[in-house]
């Protein structure tokens, strides 16, 4: 088990690191004489077609959000799962402590944000975007730390972050949801049913799976529902231990992740960062910032996450109703905190779901999760680089 969550981490690390330079690349691309190229590429047509039938036409930055980001939630769900049966998630003791700090990670900044927009109904659809961690970033943050950070540390915020993502779902399904199509949602429901009836006869053939998988995503698409919510559906009903023919144990949920983890870490999600994070900063003004969205964002990214999960947690452990992980001090555990303000991807993905690339507020709201994001991880950072933690823990503490 050990060495399992050390590849995650090393590989939802590294995908953090190049992240920070596909954004950079973003950048660059928007605010040079290359910005015209970069537009014209994200709104590029692209096609689906068969027969008369269906079609699919969307530009390419939808392909990506509503497409590939279907695969970034099926790598999702199948942690969620095997990590609610086998892993970290397992027993009761080892999930209080990450779920009461991600449920006040999410509700002080979803507050922050009404605070700043509850008189405005088009701009309070952001509500959610603070909410969010960016796990491959907070772990690349973490990952240049090295050994000044304990294992338990980063075990709490991945299972944290992944407490954050299954938030992140339940608000794209119940409140990011269009108008239902209830033909489509006739079909994608006889999908699911196929779907648990191969979980249920424990059907080894992935291939299978996939196939059932991708014609639900597209019912799913053409319901009003958000696509991505495929993959979720997708990973829970992929079983997590079966015998096949040759009559040997095999486990097809750690099969699939083995082969996508790396399509996501390395190529999916920086697609993603390139396409989304791509802000013509010479269009925006301060005072263009000073709105009550984006301050709504930073503030409770930057503000709100870390005195969410600080103060939820806190207040738990002197309750004992749990303790803090082994090894680990107040201040590295503020620290972490603090590093749950990178929402970055997430954060991104719900504005893109909340406005549909509106130009309402002149992409500040995008710029304001960038900022949010990078002084949270630069302060994290500075904290965690400059605080130890403990040999000895007290239950008293």
């Amino acid at each position: 088990m050990k060495f399992l969550v050390g590849k995650f981490l090393e590989r939802e690390s590294s995908s953090g690191i190049i992240l920070i330079f596909v954004t950079i690349i973003a950048l660059i691309f928007s605010n040079t004489f290359l910005s015209e190229f970069y537009n014209t590429f994200l709104h590029t047509k692209i096609e689906f077609r068969v027969g008369t039938s269906l079609e699919i036409s969307k530009p390419l930055i939808l392909w990506v959000n509503d497409g590939l980001m279907a695969i970034f939630f099926l790598m999702i769900g199948l942690e969620i799962k095997r990590e609610l049966i086998l892993g970290h998630l397992s027993k009761i003791s080892k999930v209080t402590l990450p779920l009461i700090g991600a449920i006040g990670g999410m509700l002080i900044p979803a507050l922050i944000f009404f605070l700043f927009n509850h008189s405005d109904d088009f701009a309070l659809r952001g509500w959610a975007i603070p909410t969010a961690t960016d796990i491959a970033f907070a772990l690349g943050i973490l990952a240049l730390l090295g050994n000044r950070v304990p294992t338990s540390l980063k075990i709490f915020l991945m299972a944290l972050a992944i407490f954050d993502d299954l938030g992140a779902i339940l608000i794209i399904a119940f409140f990011y949801t269009a108008e239902l199509s209830l033909v489509s949602l006739a079909f994608g429901t006889i999908c699911i049913i196929i779907l648990i009836l191969l979980n249920r006869f424990k059907v080894p053939y992935l291939s299978v799976y996939a196939l059932v998988g991708f014609i639900l995503w597209i019912c799913v698409l053409k319901t009003g529902v958000h696509a991505t919510l495929t993959g979720i559906i997708l990973a829970f009903t992929i079983p997590l231990s079966i015998i096949n023919e040759k009559r040997k144990h095999i486990s097809p949920i750690r099969t699939l992740e083995h082969f996508i983890h790396n399509w996501v870490a390395y190529f999916i999600l920086p697609i993603f960062a390139f396409v989304n994070a791509g802000i013509d900063l010479r269009l925006i003004s301060l005072e263009q910032m000073n709105n009550s969205v984006s301050l709504g964002i930073f503030l409770g990214l930057f503000i709100g996450k870390q005195l969410g999960v600080f103060t939820f947690v806190f207040i738990a452990v002197k309750l004992n109703l749990t303790k803090l992980p082994t090894g680990v001090s107040w201040a590295q555990l503020y620290g972490v905190a603090v590093l749950t303000g990178v929402g970055f991807t997430m954060s991104l993905f719900i504005d893109s779901l909340a406005y549909v690339d509106s130009s309402t507020f002149y992409y500040t709201d995008k710029l304001a999760i960038l900022l949010g994001s990078l002084f949270s991880g630069i302060v994290g950072y500075i904290i965690l680089l400059n605080v130890k933690g403990r040999k000895f823990i007290s239950n008293k503490d």
